[in-house]
């Protein structure tokens, strides 16, 4: 049970963590945070492979840098749909 809930914390903090670094505004506040943190960690463990610190299963490091590169990429499309409608 506390495993789950570390998980979602450390989710939420490396959601707005990533979001700070790329200088996007995350829409869904602490939920899209949460969403972000969780696939910025996968994509992250997936390009970057598994160092630093590991707090409720998440890599750290890696974890905060693919979340800022989702973000990015999220924010980079986002305005490119914009652009085109």
């Amino acid at each position: 049970m506390w495993g789950i809930i570390i998980s979602i914390i450390m989710a939420i903090v490396i959601g707005i963590i990533g979001d700070a670094i790329a200088g996007g505004d995350m829409p869904g506040g602490i939920i899209g945070s949460m969403i972000a943190g969780f696939i910025g960690a996968w994509v992250g463990a997936y390009l970057f492979g598994s160092f630093g610190p590991v707090v409720g299963n998440f890599a750290v490091i890696p974890a905060i840098i693919g979340t800022a590169l989702f973000i990015f990429l999220l924010g980079l499309i986002s305005r490119l749909l914009r652009r085109a409608a």
